[in-house]
């Protein structure tokens, strides 16, 4: 049954330039809030020891596009410090149940547009998590830390990384065919991967992401803003520009979604081993999941156990990620060595840091 529920979006300035520096000055300004003691966040900061300049949260490494204006402002996890913490335990993959209403899970959110796809202002979230107290206090302790990344406790999720762009566009220019698939956006963060695939008459699409605040909070009121009458028919046109929309919401395509969160390894085996019947994965999307090499085990056996035998993954990166070590050329390395899948270059982004989209297939297949 259909029902109406208000969001507000953004209103797109004239000059998309202009609209890119108020995001960004915005951004600055809430992060400085929640820190008046220090510096603001910054997503491209690199460790001393690479003896590198710290850069601006907008800074272009790439020529910019202007037909994806987030694109350029998005943090590059290439040149992030990384805390490496031990931790104490792990964190359990568990599923995420969807509320009953829907409207609920937009209250107080703010809406922005890209590639016609909507998603959460990230800085109003972080401002909205600061300010309340949750279980795993990622904001405060990525802010404390001035590190987008901290290794076991908070994974980048909050952020809208680079290659996933990347990605987007690659899916679109190959003509990317998802009708009667089950996609797995793994490691989703915004889950726009997967929104991608569900807009285009996926048959069911599971997000997945290390914290279960990114699922709560992030991914799942992106897919929600998304399934509406205009978002369920496979067209991807740039919504209206207009300070208020009023649409109506589809049940049927989120009852094709599932949400996870927790380690990798963790949930393979809910998967597994769960209770509800599981079919693996026809395609498996996945974007800057491959910046730490600790990380490439649990990683390649997740994808070995769960992706149908004549699955696809489609994988972005930088070329590599400084301060991490990470990067497409020692992970492929890692493939080989493993010898399970075979890996191929379908895509090169030559703008600042190399960036590049990769297809994994089962070597069977």
């Amino acid at each position: 049954m259909s029902f109406q529920f208000n969001f507000s979006i953004e209103e797109k300035a004239e000059n998309e330039l202009e609209t890119l520096g108020d995001t960004a000055l915005q951004l600055e300004s809430a992060q400085a809030s929640l820190n008046p003691g220090g510096s603001t966040k910054k997503s491209k900061e690199i460790s001393s020891e690479e003896n590198v300049h710290k850069e601006s949260l907008c800074a272009h490494e790439a020529t910019p596009k202007t037909a994806d204006p987030v694109a350029n402002c998005s943090p590059d996890k290439s040149q992030v410090q990384v805390l490496p913490k031990k931790r104490a335990g792990f964190i359990v993959a568990k599923e995420h149940n969807i509320p009953e209403d829907f409207s609920k899970v937009l209250e107080n959110k703010v809406m922005e547009a890209v590639q016609g796809l909507y998603y959460v202002n990230i800085s109003v979230v972080e401002m909205t998590l600061s300010n309340d107290s949750h279980e795993e206090d990622i904001v405060s302790k990525s802010i404390s830390s001035h590190s987008d990344l901290i290794t076991g406790i908070y994974e980048g999720g909050l952020k809208i990384w680079e290659c996933t762009f990347d990605l987007m566009d690659y899916l679109s220019e190959a003509e990317m065919q998802f009708i009667n698939k089950t996609v797995l956006d793994l490691g989703c963060g915004a889950g726009l991967l997967g929104i991608l695939a569900l807009k285009r008459k996926a048959k069911k699409v599971h997000f997945q992401d290390y914290n279960h605040t990114v699922i709560d909070e992030i991914t799942l009121p992106n897919v929600v803003a998304n399934c509406t009458d205009g978002g369920g028919d496979g067209g991807i046109s740039e919504p209206p520009s207009k300070k208020h929309k009023k649409a109506n919401f589809i049940p049927a395509l989120m009852s094709k979604c599932r949400f996870f969160s927790g380690e990798w390894a963790e949930f393979s085996q809910l998967m597994l081993n769960g209770n509800k019947p599981f079919s693996k994965y026809d395609l498996i999307l996945t974007s800057e999941t491959i910046y730490n090499p600790d990380y490439y085990s649990a990683l390649h056996d997740t994808i070995s156990e769960l992706l149908d035998k004549n699955g696809r993954v489609y994988l972005a990166s930088k070329a590599h990620y400084f301060g991490v070590g990470g990067g497409v050329h020692i992970f492929e390395k890692f493939i080989e060595e493993r010898n399970v899948f075979r890996t191929r270059t379908v895509k090169v982004i030559d703008e600042g840091l190399t960036r590049y989209i990769i297809e994994m297939a089962f070597k069977i297949s």
